[in-house]
């Protein structure tokens, strides 16, 4: 086919982003707003050789799944990709995902499916929420999120994903703006203050965090800002990030605080965490307890194991684990998350978890090898939390060698995950127990913990 062709045809299946998949005489058409069993014409925008894009024109007959949004600007927002799709439906679509993945990519079909966990509520479940601000054709100061693939902001006053304190808040700030003259970012010159708003929200404590991205080193009527904001009940850090770049990273490294400590905390389960504004916490703290449950099952503790944990982040599974293992080592590339990890096993009195810096494929071997093996680091269960490339080769090999009894992996692209298992099946680890839990509903994302257990 070619760009600007017209195509009629019946969407089959969808993406891990969400965009649904139509064949046209043999060819694969990609195509966005539709979900499986939607008949759609539309026009081609993009054309290869054996795939396209396509934009729907006509929805010609609806799948039976298709539901009206909740929110107003679903179709035109970046951040949900299916909230059309009745949500039982969006559960059964990550299965089939995640199942086809491990079969097809990673040839695991013999294991214990233990089912997918859904939320009791799918709106309003994320503590952490970034805004862009910006002005609307009208010159108004607006803030929003980005359409899908562009950096136009689609105005919006709520988000049904985020905490709703948040509706407050950007009401607050751009009130805040418009009084003192503070003019938002512009990407096209590199002028103007404030970028973004950030905010975090402890779901059980209560406790909230304002953080502002200026394009500079402090802002105008600060005090007036900082008033405001405190008659928000919870308001419990109040602060400033430096970017002065000309980068669409949304986070500087300078941290300017005008109110409070500097961070939140929260729970999960009975584990606490100190949270700031660069810490990388989940952001679905009720579904996150309920995926490290799982993991901590599978991992099957007693008391006497040593479990190592890689990409651990700020200590949140390495510190759940703690809770019913001997010892804990975690290991973590980004340095200011290794302090937040030992932070956060101080604040909670573990002294059974040790924490390391650096990449997981390169700290790991170089310990291994310099570690003898009666010096009780020798790990009964190994822990895995990797980004969405998933582990690296060196990393999988060294877990190998070390020969845990269990290995637990957490997963946030199955598709990385099948590529994994499979590595492992070739070197003596059988996939036991799969879960699937939903973390990001009305997304196309879904997190996966797999136990594997060693055959030899």
């Amino acid at each position: 086919m070619n760009k600007n062709e017209k195509f009629r045809t019946k969407i089959i299946d969808m993406t891990n982003e969400g965009q649904g998949i139509g064949k046209c005489e043999g060819y694969t058409l990609f195509i966005k707003d539709t979900i499986i069993g939607d008949e759609v014409e539309g026009v081609v925008t993009k054309a290869k050789k054996h795939y396209g894009f396509g934009r729907m024109t006509a929805l010609l007959s609806p799948s039976k799944d298709r539901v009206e949004p909740k929110c107003p600007v679903a179709k035109q927002c970046g951040g949900c990709q299916i909230q059309e799709m009745a949500y039982d439906k969006q559960l059964l679509f990550k299965k089939n995902k995640v199942v086809q993945n491990l079969e097809k990519i990673g040839g695991i079909t013999e294991y214990e499916f233990d089912g997918v966990i859904g939320m009791d509520d799918p709106f309003y479940y994320r503590n952490k929420a970034q805004y862009p601000v910006g002005r609307d054709k009208n010159g108004r100061i607006i803030t929003g999120f980005y359409a899908g693939r562009t950096h136009s902001i689609i105005g919006t006053e709520v988000c049904y994903l985020n905490h709703p304190v948040n509706e407050q808040i950007t009401k607050i700030v751009k009130n805040w703006m418009e009084e003192a003259g503070v003019e938002p970012y512009h990407e096209e010159d590199g002028s103007g203050l404030v970028r973004h708003i950030l905010t975090r929200v402890g779901f059980a404590t209560g406790q909230i965090m304002v953080c502002l991205i200026i394009n500079g080193g402090k802002i105008p009527a600060q005090e007036a800002l900082v008033s405001a904001l405190l008659q928000i009940d919870g308001m419990t850090s109040i602060c400033l990030n430096v970017n002065k770049e000309r980068t669409n990273v949304i986070l500087g490294r300078e941290i300017i605080n005008l109110y409070g400590e500097g961070y939140i905390e929260d729970t999960i389960g009975d584990v606490c965490f100190r949270i700031s504004p660069l810490s990388f916490y989940q952001v679905n703290p009720v579904q996150t307890a309920k995926l490290y449950g799982r993991a901590l099952e599978y991992a099957d503790l007693t008391g006497n194991e040593v479990v190592w944990d890689m990409y651990c982040g700020i200590g949140t599974i390495s510190l759940f684990l703690a809770q019913k293992a001997k010892k804990v080592y975690g290991v973590e590339i980004v340095p200011e998350a290794i302090e937040d990890a030992k932070k956060n096993a101080a604040l909670n009195h573990m002294d059974n978890a040790e924490f390391f810096v650096g990449k997981a494929e390169e700290v790991v071997p170089e310990f291994y090898e310099k570690s003898a093996a009666d010096d009780g680091s020798h790990p009964d269960v190994v822990v895995v939390d990797p980004p969405r490339k998933g582990c690296d080769e060196a990393l999988l090999c060294t877990i190998v060698k070390m020969a845990p009894k269990r290995m637990v992996y957490v997963s946030c692209d199955s598709a990385t995950l099948a590529r994994d298992l499979k590595y492992m099946k070739k070197n003596g680890y059988e996939t036991k127990r799969v879960t699937v839990v939903d973390q990001f509903g009305h997304t196309g994302h879904v997190e996966t913990v797999a136990l594997l257990q060693c055959k030899r």
